[in-house]
């Protein structure tokens, strides 16, 4: 497998703060898109609770609506995280950790937010359509971030470590 540092001189004539500072814009628009799918999940959840119907769920119903709330909530503190790193390290020289830290809370908050979507998607379907309902559509939403998230990315990965002329 070719290093990251000589990968980047093959195309690019930058220097290591360069491509730093171009990791970070790309990371940092990354987690906007991030952002905009956790803020929407989120701001619903917060206000559910209030809501006149809030009282007719289930315990088991609340307790899929509090763990969303939980890994909708450790989603976005993740989503944060690299701005509060960046402001700490501001004018430090630290780019390089703070792109490795981003990278590592980017890598992370795709398990909260996608087992928070899919308890969502388990308390809509359970409270709509019964709770056989929930369990095959929070079934389906897990499989279906799995393979996008994971499987597929990590197979892509492999296969590029495996033939890496292939890029």
């Amino acid at each position: 497998m070719i290093s990251d540092d000589v990968y980047a001189g093959q195309g690019r004539h930058e220097t290591p703060l360069e491509r730093l500072d171009r990791n970070w814009s790309d990371l940092l628009q990354e987690l906007r898109v991030l952002q905009t799918g956790v803020q929407l999940l989120t701001g619903p959840l917060l206000t559910a609770a209030f809501q006149q119907r809030f009282v007719e769920l289930s315990e088991y119903q609340r307790l899929v609506y509090l763990c969303s709330v939980a890994l909708s909530t450790v989603a976005t503190a993740l989503l944060i995280a690299p701005v509060a790193l960046h402001r700490v390290l501001f004018r430090q020289h630290a780019r390089g950790s703070l792109v490795a830290a981003g990278q590592r809370c980017a890598l992370a908050v795709w398990r909260p937010s996608g087992l928070a979507v899919t308890g969502v998607v388990q308390l809509i379907f359970s409270v709509v359509a019964g709770t056989i309902a929930g369990a095959v559509a929070s079934a389906m939403a897990l499989i279906t971030f799995g393979t996008l998230w994971s499987i597929i990315p990590i197979a892509y990965r492999r296969a590029i470590r495996t033939h890496p002329g292939e890029r």
